[in-house]
């Protein structure tokens, strides 16, 4: 059964608390925001709880957001999240790294609000069309 409230979980990965309260005025009306400030705390998260969809930054310390989303990756049951990329860099290398591991958008900061929830949306929409392949098969 489906509830009505239901509110899609966002996971918002970002060193920089300023943009974790970014994420969250222009995400808070919409979705259910989880905002974590490293990758680590981020795979701890993970361990208990599948967002719908996480936001990683891409620039962190210790671990950063490739390090981050392989670990995401190798996780059971949760390399089918959907995962947009969060950077202040312009920089392809970044983006052909980040389409390697699967990620399913790239948002340059600074983003606007609406930019981020069209963005948030379509990759929602984009998932929920997937339907995952069942074990042991291929796609024809």
């Amino acid at each position: 059964m489906i509830r009505k409230n239901y509110k899609k979980r966002i996971l918002a990965v970002d060193d920089a608390a300023i943009i974790l309260q970014r994420i969250t005025d222009a995400l808070g009306k919409y979705y259910m925001v989880i905002t974590v400030n490293s990758g680590l705390r981020a795979l701890r998260f993970l361990e208990k709880e599948k967002p719908d969809l996480i936001l990683l930054d891409i620039r962190m310390t210790p671990k950063d957001g490739f390090e981050t989303l392989r670990e995401i990756r190798a996780m059971e049951d949760r390399a089918d999240i959907p995962v947009i990329m969060l950077t202040g860099l312009e920089d392809k290398r970044s983006v052909m790294e980040g389409i390697k591991l699967g990620i399913c958008d790239y948002i340059l900061k600074p983003f606007t609000p609406e930019d981020l929830r069209e963005r948030i949306q379509r990759a929602l929409e984009t998932s929920a069309e997937s339907p995952a392949q069942p074990e042991g098969t291929e796609e024809q």
